[in-house]
């Protein structure tokens, strides 16, 4: 039927560009076909220009977006991550359920427009603002789960064990309230995530970190899943690798390659210090990394090691984390500049010896598998049997208008921001048309009000 067909002009399938390329997708919302070099038939779907899939954003706190511009003021003679967190939790500690949704429908949209069609979602704000259960546990989780429906993005839900406030501390400080479950709630949120049956709507779980959880219940907690996602936040921050030493007497990346009997579920989320001897722990496991290049920039975290992980085939995706950014290039831009100014060299992320000498495609295709195996996929892209999600880059864009054919990715990962994508297809429904989103028109309204209720007696 007409809808289900669709035919460009150039698809970048397993890692280059296909030339008229024709996909069905099948009424389960998956591609059923992808074949290059085929004339457009009259039923299908010409797309308006060259076609990406869509990428996985692996890593969000979406009540943050209601934060983004508003810690960038430094008002004593430090700020760091851990003075940013202080006043973050001013917005944890006041959403609603509703403010929630408005704001998280907003972010959805701004993602679909930044070309992710997939967001894990690593949810801790669980109670009321004064720490006490919703009637239903799971209110907040569905706040999240109506605006990803809202505006069609795919959504998978990480309940997080939240159980202390640091390594020597028995709970969680009084501003942390809302947070605070055992391995046995986490258990019950999945439960019921994985039970709803709503549509574009998936559940894994996630562990805070190791300072916010004790390892008695993190076996707990994995001994009770199945194959699903497993995310946790590692070695952002030196204070954190200093405050795990003390406490067990290994930096968090060793203590979980030793300790927490990773695989391929777990995805350690920044993994911003680490040694060689733990990348290479993690490769041996099979777990990935989750890099935040635009958050760890703006936290002042540090640089990730992306020569080390790169060389040692970790899996690697992108987040975006506290939202300060929401578009896959700019993160991807990120992450190679970061780089090149810590090692003054140019396309550190390029890998010329593995036939890989373009930065923007290399970086991209880690990215592209490993973000569909954090958000829970056996199989992710342009490719039969996944998801039928695509992106139709518009050429007319400025940042992209004029380049060769064979250098789309590099400008869109390397030249300056623009609104390079035109069209956004999630599991066969247009999310995104001809730069406008397809779902309610009053996102943007909402947003404001929610914003304004927040911020407006601050």
């Amino acid at each position: 039927m007409i809808g289900s067909l669709y035919w460009a002009p150039r698809a970048w399938i397993d890692g280059r560009w296909a030339e008229s390329v024709l996909l069905r997708a099948g009424n389960d919302g998956h591609w059923a076909e992808l074949r290059a070099g085929m004339a457009a038939p009259p039923q299908a779907d010409v797309l308006a220009g060259p076609v990406l899939p869509g990428l996985v954003d692996a890593h969000s706190h979406a009540f943050q977006r209601a934060f983004a511009g508003l810690s960038e003021r430094r008002e004593s003679d430090a700020d760091d991550f851990w003075s940013w967190r202080d006043r973050m939790y001013r917005v944890a500690l006041r959403i609603t359920p509703e403010q929630l949704r408005a704001v998280a429908a907003m972010l959805y949209a701004e993602l679909l427009q930044g070309g992710y069609t997939q967001v894990c979602e690593f949810h801790y704000l669980q109670h009321d603002p004064a720490g006490r259960p919703y009637a239903d546990p799971l209110c907040l989780s569905w706040a999240l789960a109506d605006a990803a429906a809202d505006v069609g993005i795919g959504l998978t839900m990480l309940p997080v064990l939240y159980q202390r406030a640091g390594f020597a501390a028995p709970k969680l400080r009084e501003d942390q309230r809302r947070f605070a479950t055992d391995a046995e709630t986490v258990l019950a949120l999945h439960r019921g995530l994985q039970r709803s049956g709503r549509p574009l709507l998936n559940a894994g779980v996630a562990i805070h970190s190791l300072r916010a959880a004790a390892p008695a219940s993190i076996r707990p907690l994995v001994d009770g899943l199945g194959d699903v996602p497993i995310h946790i936040h590692v070695a952002e921050q030196t204070a954190e690798v200093d405050d795990c030493l003390q406490a067990t007497g290994q930096r968090p990346i060793e203590w979980l390659t030793r300790h927490a009997g990773l695989d391929a579920r777990w995805q350690l989320v920044h993994a911003t210090h680490s040694t060689p001897a733990e990348i290479d722990a993690v490769a041996q496991s099979g777990a990935g990394v989750v890099i935040c290049p635009s958050t760890e920039g703006n936290l002042g975290d540090g640089f990730a090691d992306l020569p080390g992980w790169l060389q040692a085939g970790v899996p690697m995706s992108l987040g975006s984390d506290s939202h300060v950014t929401r578009a896959w290039p700019e993160e991807l831009r990120w992450l190679e500049y970061g780089q090149r100014l810590l090692h003054r060299q140019r396309n550190v992320g390029a890998g010329p010896a593995e036939g890989e000498p373009a930065t923007a495609a290399r970086l991209f295709g880690r990215a592209l598998r490993a973000g569909g195996t954090a958000a829970g996929f056996g199989s992710w892209g342009l490719r039969v049997g996944a998801r039928a999600d695509l992106l139709v880059l518009d050429t007319r864009d400025t940042s992209l208008l004029g380049i060769p054919a064979e250098r789309l990715l590099d400008a869109l990962v390397f030249t300056s921001p623009g609104r390079p994508f035109r069209d956004v297809l999630v599991a066969g429904r247009w999310a995104l048309r001809d730069h406008r989103p397809t779902g309610g028109t009053d996102t943007t309204e909402r947003f404001a009000s929610a914003m304004h209720a927040l911020w407006d007696a601050a």
